[in-house]
């Protein structure tokens, strides 16, 4: 008993300490799973003979490109949208009480106007508002991020060592730490891909429709995608808004469309297949990770849910004293079947 109070007390005291060094925390975390994704092509780059040093330097100024030129496109992006919002409220006002006039005339003015005085225009532009300046809050930290990264992946190849040095059975801990790696760099290289892709159709397709600011909504459909269960929800909210206040209605029908045929097909068709059961956690323990540690860690947190309780599930799983609780958090199991003397009915 009091090993398990200690054990709570403890869990207690971690979290809080989490949540309340959360800005430097999550950038931390960011970098770690930078360097995860970029140690492949790193790696690779070392087996064919590149200098360490020069693979580095390759590697490292991909990100720094690809950083650069989302950060020029997302702060313009950014800032003219900020600039339109008070139009946009207007506008979308403007078309609410016009739906409602509308359907008034086939006799359903009074529970229209109910559901019409509990939607306000301001708060869901908002919500949009709130996304787009958390997108646009990322790139204060990106410094920080890429200089983790780069120290992340100096000294990844002391790493082993380091850890024989500090263990008594170093086999035993490099197997752990390496099924742990994989699992993880897997799930984010596969995530990354689909994600990569829906953000891709999404932009494209609204940018087709004539939807301003396609590539910012294609960009956060991306990141959000990262998010399990409502992260694909959230996303399509501001593109369909802003097809709304920008064409009307019929165009935004035909965006929500787009959000639904790409998240149905890539989400629900070929992300399943891909992936198989390699996330090994129960549907449950994934949603709660969402809410846990978009509670600790903000948004960035619902990013990286996933991996973190992977990580989290592969370490009790080296331990005995907690190899149960991993059971519980890993996907559901078939129970043995029962033996013929137990199935055979007892008349017989």
């Amino acid at each position: 008993m009091l090993r398990l109070l200690v054990t709570a007390a403890s869990f207690v005291v971690v979290v809080a300490g989490l949540r309340a060094a959360a800005g430097i925390v999550v950038p931390f975390l960011l970098a770690l799973f930078v360097a995860i994704i970029c140690a492949p092509p790193l790696l690779a780059l070392v087996e064919r003979g590149v200098p360490r040093w020069l693979a580095l330097s390759i590697v490292i100024t991909g990100v720094v490109v690809l950083f650069s030129v989302l950060g020029i496109m997302l702060g313009s992006s950014v800032n003219d949208f900020t600039a339109n919002l008070p139009s946009y409220e207007v506008r979308l006002r403007q078309l609410l009480d016009a739906a409602v006039v509308r359907l008034g005339a086939f006799g359903l003015d009074e529970p229209v106007k109910d559901v019409r005085a509990l939607i306000n225009p301001g708060a869901l532009l908002n919500l949009v508002r709130t996304l787009v300046s958390a997108l646009g809050g990322a790139l204060t930290n990106a410094v920080f991020i890429l200089l983790t990264t780069v120290f992340i992946l100096l000294e990844a190849a002391s790493f082993q060592g380091k850890l024989s040095a500090l263990t008594a059975n170093p086999e035993a801990s490099l197997a752990r730490f390496e099924l742990m790696l994989s699992n993880v760099r897997r799930y984010l290289a596969i995530k990354t891909l689909t994600s990569l892709v829906t953000g891709v159709l999404v932009g494209v397709g609204l940018e087709l429709v004539g939807v301003d600011f396609a590539f910012l909504w294609g960009l956060l459909a991306f990141l959000l995608n990262f998010v399990p269960s409502i992260g694909s929800i959230i996303a399509a909210v501001p593109g369909i808004l802003q097809a709304l206040v920008q064409l009307g209605w019929n165009p935004a029908v035909f965006v929500a469309a787009i959000y639904l045929g790409v998240n149905l097909g890539i989400g629900n068709g070929i992300e399943p297949r891909v992936m198989g059961r390699s996330v090994g956690l129960s549907t449950l323990v994934v949603f709660a990770s969402l809410v846990f540690w978009g509670w600790v860690l903000g948004p960035v947190g619902m990013l990286l849910s996933v991996p973190l309780t992977m990580a989290l599930k592969i370490a009790l799983e080296s331990d005995p004293a907690t190899h149960g609780v991993a059971v519980v958090l890993g996907p559901a199991i078939e129970p043995p079947p029962r033996a013929a003397a137990e199935s055979r009915d007892p008349s017989d």
